[in-house]
């Protein structure tokens, strides 16, 4: 095998391709001149491998493939653009000739790929070509990019592990945990923490195999939820996310508040200390805190508007400042245990704790509140319980902070839960003097208080854009820290439980210490450390809520789904979301109103539960289904551990409030329904999907692929247009016959549209034109709320007969199929059309022969354009004429229709048709006892069809038939006339006309031809009509030679007529007056569709029966059963 490349008419010669091993040299091909850019440099420096050669003769070796014309010459065009993901191949055959003289041999083999490789001539598509230009852009491609803000690249630690340990511990473990003790003791305290921890772990290990199953984007968990659970889930979480770090801001700034208030600056209250219990909704304590907080929202809105950067250089200083506190209260525990001699000592009256501040005098230290703990100051405060030196119970002033004793851990291991008012169980306080709660305090309020400590682990997920290697970092990361965190919190209830008097842990606000922190007392070397780490964590935590919240609604705003949330994905010229930042202030100071730390803490429960729940069923969906795109490099994770996960998130909510549960759920729900109802027109390969998908296939293999029992019976719409052109899908009976199957979808069946196109299916353009109608027919769904499929398919001419019987025998799948077609009547005078195949009435019949082969119902709208809109109402009857049992069809499509509301005033009125012999009262009574049972309402009439005579008017119609049939055969080119007949060249119209003219002066058939005497030709089948010769030819003698000869022609066809075609006629003709005069004001007729004929020749005659049958009614619809029950009376 040898190759060669024609250049300049120089004609090379070749050489065997067989040395692989050594790669031509690169030579000057004399187009020094001409520029490559670096990337086709590159590219062609790496195809130097390949060793295909043709050397011409005393000249440069050239390469390519023999005769390769210069036009041939694909170019190929590589564009690397730094810090994307894009990789563009141009492909291009008109270069100049100038361009293609310049062709080298490197040009060539990127061209060709090598000829290794030349049976994949398609060099756009080369993996290696694709590999050379896709890049990674991880955080090493972006520092370089001079395009890109140049990031650092974090690891576990300083990425992953301590921003989450910063974001979980705060002011609640400060300022609760002790009394979270003290109250529930440290057995229901170790569980209730293990509830907590483990709803955070297994989210953790969730949210860790979603963070590596891909790259995670701005929005952190927004992002993970939205892209694989759709805009709609995606879109709700995420708001609810956003809401939980804005209200999680006010949380912390009123828990610093109350630790500045109360332990650090008592003298700032307003009101005085006093006023410290005063912490009902309208109490003054809570006012301040209100104050306060508001203040000091501003101040971090302020920090927060000047940027990221003034943010982040308090973050080293918090943590800093938590871990210190942390170490200090155990410590302070282990020092208490060897030397408790200093430790703060605590005044009780029996099992009461009082309130230091009645017993101190002003200006006294805590530290001497033994010195006033006696019988005297008991005496002043309690003049009925003691008296001459005396009380009833005893005064004592004890050690609140024991050190790790086994009596203070057995006196705390169980729990002591009390309502408001109380200071023990069952025992109401003394709220001047004693030491009191100030809510019910149960074991889920303490639940409901507590969870916001363990939130915080998705900061990780949320800095995946600074981490060097996400997939590594942000497990390792946050299961470090949740476990990390869980020890500490699972320790320092311990040291409290066994360290601290349970009088003092149940002391909320430290009333007994004076307005002390508790957890400051067990510190050591200082109270200072906790009280300045506890304030400083607080003040740091919401900062950072108050800075990702507004970058969250930018995610939110800039994905697009939620239309009032646009203006917030403006930025500011520092790339600063203002917009965001404002309303999340907003919020925040809304959620300040609510009062106390308690209050709000339960409502970020709600938001950062909902999300946490939806990560858990986000992994665990995908892990269920195994989709293709499941590779998460974390492997230990499970989807049971995702769904138990999922149920302690729901359990957690609904356990605590109940009813704030319930309107989490409905934001949620209303969030979800205004983002589908806008239209999330975004394809980001979520798993609800994949979800849809999987359950539809499911549901169809459990569906059984035979005839449906009667009670599951509803129809399964196919309606089937036909185009000669995309124009005609302007025709507005295609909109009318979708409204039409919008208006039966009471039987919540399937409904597939499918559009015929005459033309090339093989046609770029026209397959473009199929894809704008298919769009026409959805927008027309959507408009009149039809739920459905619609489908294009282009057929080859003459093909339409074989494409519709294609269609209707393979359409659907299994059980799941269309079992009703829906067709509109043709355009009158359709029936003469020249195209043979394709025409409306050609294609009409072949529907309506493939549906009734295929045993498919069949639902024919005649006169559609005057079948109401959607916005129409209409209020008078629809007349359901039952002529045959088909299974009950009639009547359930009756019923359907009026379950909509344009048809919901009308009336069913059921009309059955009897005949001469039949017992109408009797039929009367069986068909109202008949409906009753089918619960439907509805008037009952019977008509009897009881007139043998055959009117003149189906002489004429049956003639007029004739004539239309043998007339279109005609004009398509069918032959001549018969030999019985007179050619029809010779009759014009306007003789027709003229016959036509005397019969109606004479009267009726019956009268032309009665009294005349009987000619030995009688009609084919032995009508025993006798004609009138004389009257006949006496009339014919008067009206001149031509018109004589014109009515012995119509004569000879009188008698040629079928004596059953003129006995189906006068049946058309009869129905037809009883409908006109039973149903002339009705909105709706419905009506039994006769068997259509099995073959073509027959269809003709067919559809004239029927047009006669149903002519100058305004709306009716034939409808045809397969005579097996679509309705029945049992339950």
């Amino acid at each position: 095998m040898s190759v060669g490349i024609s250049n300049g008419g120089v004609l090379p010669t070749t050489v065997p391709l067989h040395d692989y091993d050594n790669p031509p040299p690169e030579v000057d091909n004399g187009t020094s001149g001409s520029k490559r850019s670096s990337a086709e440099n590159v590219l062609a420096e790496k195809h130097g491998r390949f060793s295909t050669v043709c050397v011409e003769e005393g000249k440069r070796p050239c390469t390519g493939i023999e005769d390769l014309s210069k036009n041939d010459i694909v170019r190929r065009e590589v564009t690397i653009d730094e810090g994307s993901e894009k990789t563009r191949f141009l492909e291009s055959s008109d270069r100049s000739e100038g361009d293609q003289e310049s062709l080298s041999y490197m040009d060539l083999l990127s061209v060709v790929g090598g000829d290794n490789l030349l049976l994949y001539g398609e060099p756009s598509n080369l993996v290696t070509a694709f590999l050379k230009g896709f890049t990674v852009p991880g955080p090493r491609e972006r520092a370089e990019s001079k395009y890109a803000k140049k990031k650092v690249n974090l690891g576990v630690m300083l990425g992953v592990y301590l921003p989450t340990i910063q974001h979980i511990l705060g002011v609640t473990m400060f300022i609760r945990l002790f009394w979270l003790v003290g109250i529930a003791g440290l057995l229901h305290t170790f569980f209730l923490l293990a509830l907590c921890c483990a709803c955070t772990l297994l989210t953790s290990i969730s949210i860790s195999a979603l963070a590596t199953n891909g790259e995670v984007k701005t929005g952190g968990a927004y992002f993970l939820i939205s892209r694989n659970l759709g805009p709609e889930f995606g879109s709700a979480v995420g708001f609810l996310f956003y809401l939980a770090n804005a209200v999680a801001t006010s949380m912390y700034l009123v828990g610093g508040v109350e630790i500045l208030l109360i332990y650090i600056f008592p003298d700032l209250i307003i009101g005085g200390k006093e006023v410290q219990t005063e912490t009902g909704a309208m109490g003054m304590m809570t006012h301040n805190l209100r104050i306060y907080s508001t203040v000091l929202l501003i101040v971090e809105f302020s920090i927060v508007a000047m940027g990221v950067r003034f943010v982040q250089l308090l973050a080293p200083v918090s943590l800093l400042c938590v871990i210190v506190s942390i170490l200090a209260c155990y410590a302070g525990g282990v020092a208490k245990t060897f030397d408790n001699s200093g430790s703060q000592h605590i005044c009780m009256y029996g099992e009461r704790p009082l309130q230091a501040k009645i017993i101190l005098p002003e200006n006294a230290s805590i530290s001497s509140i033994c010195d006033y703990c006696t019988y005297e100051t008991m005496n002043k405060y309690f003049p009925y319980d003691c008296s001459n030196g005396t009380c009833s119970e005893a005064i004592r002033c004890i050690n609140g902070f024991t050190g790790f004793t086994a009596k203070t851990f057995f006196s705390n291991l169980f729990p002591s839960y009390m309502s408001e008012g109380e200071y023990l169980p069952g025992r109401v306080a003394n709220k001047r003097t004693d030491v009191f709660q100030d809510v019910d305090a149960t074991f889920f309020q303490l639940l409901a208080v507590y969870f916001p400590a363990v939130t915080g682990i998705l900061t990780g997920t949320n800095m995946s854009g600074d981490l060097k290697d996400s997939s590594k970092s942000i497990p390792v990361g946050t299961i470090a820290a949740q476990i990390t965190t869980s020890l500490i919190y699972f320790l320092l209830a311990l040291v409290c439980g066994a360290a601290i008097d349970g009088a003092v842990l149940r002391d909320k606000y430290g009333q007994s210490l004076y307005g002390g922190m508790v957890l400051a007392y067990l510190a050591w070397p200082s109270e200072w450390v906790i009280l300045i780490g506890s304030f400083t964590s607080t003040f740091g935590a919401a900062l950072q809520c108050l800075c990702s919240a507004p970058r969250l609604l930018q995610a939110l705003a800039k994905d697009d789904v939620i239309p009032f949330l646009k203006p917030f994905a403006k930025v500011t010229k520092k790339n600063e979301p203002f917009n965001g930042l404002i309303l999340s202030t907003v919020i925040a100071e809304a959620a300040i109103l609510l009062g106390g730390m308690d209050d709000i803490a339960a409502l970020v429960d709600f938001f950062f539960l909902m999300c946490y729940a939806f990560v858990n069923l986000t992994c665990a969906l995908y892990s269920l289904m195994r989709m293709p795109n499941w590779r998460p490099r974390f492997r230990f994770y499970h989807w049971s551990l995702s769904i138990l996960g999922a149920i302690l998130c729901f359990f957690i909510m609904f356990s605590t409030h109940w009813f704030l549960a319930i309107l989490c759920c409905i934001l949620f729900g209303a969030v979800y329904k205004y983002v589908e109802w806008k239209g999330a027109k975004k394809e980001w390969g979520d798993g609800i999907r994949g979800l849809a998908l999987s359950t539809a296939q499911y549901s169809i293999m459990k569906v059984e692929e035979k005839e449906p029992h009667p009670k599951n019976f509803r129809p399964q719409l196919l309606l089937l247009f036909s185009l000669i052109n995309v124009e005609d899908m302007d025709d507005v009976r295609h909109a009318r016959l979708i409204q039409l199957a919008s208006q039966l979808k009471a039987g919540r069946g399937l409904s597939i549209i499918v559009s015929f196109i005459r033309g090339d299916p093989l046609n770029v353009r026209l397959r473009a034109d199929a894809n704008l109608v298919k769009k026409h027919v959805e927008e027309d769904m959507v408009e009149c709320k039809l739920r459905g499929f619609s489908k294009t398919i282009i057929y080859g001419e003459n093909q339409i007969a074989g494409s519709l019987s294609t269609l209707i025998q393979s359409i659907g799948l299994g059980g799941l199929r269309p079992n009703t077609v829906l067709l509109k009547w043709p355009i009158h005078g359709d029936y003469l059309s020249t195209d043979t195949m394709d025409s409306e009435y050609q294609t009409f019949t072949d529907k309506l022969l493939a549906a009734t082969a295929m045993d498919m119902c069949v639902i024919v709208a005649k006169n559609i354009v005057n079948f109401p809109h959607m916005k129409q109402r209409l209020h008078r009857t629809m007349d359901v004429y039952w002529i045959v049992q088909d299974g009950g069809l009639c009547l359930l499509i009756a019923y359907l229709l009026s379950q909509h509301k344009v048809w919901r005033h009308c009336k069913i009125r059921v009309i059955a048709i009897a005949q001469e012999n039949d017992n109408n009262v009797k039929i009367e009574k069986d068909l109202q006892d008949y409906v009753y049972r089918l619960r439907i309402d509805a008037q009952i009439m019977v008509i009897e069809l009881s007139d043998p005579e055959i009117s003149k008017v189906a002489f004429e119609q049956t003639l007029l038939m004739e004539e239309r049939t043998r007339l279109a055969h005609e004009i398509r080119g069918g032959g001549g006339a018969s030999d019985d007949t007179v050619p029809a060249t010779t009759v014009t119209f306007a003789d027709r006309f003229e016959v036509r003219k005397q019969i109606e002066k004479r009267g009726s058939m019956d009268d032309l031809l009665a009294s005349g005497q009987e000619t030995q030709e009688t009609i084919r089948t032995d009508n025993p009509i006798k004609p009138n010769v004389d009257s006949y030819r006496s009339y014919a003698r008067k009206s001149g030679r031509n018109l004589r000869r014109t009515m012995e022609m119509e004569w000879r066809k009188f008698r040629q007529l079928d004596r059953q075609k003129v006995q189906k006629m006068h049946t058309a003709v009869r129905l037809n007056e009883i409908i006109l005069k039973h149903s002339s004001d009705s909105e709706l007729v419905i009506l039994n569709l006769p068997k259509p004929p099995i073959n073509k020749q027959g269809l003709s005659d067919y559809v004239h029966y029927l047009e006669v049958l149903s002519e100058n009614v305004k709306r009716i619809m034939f409808i045809r059963g397969t005579n097996k029950d679509k309705i029945v009376t049992t339950s």
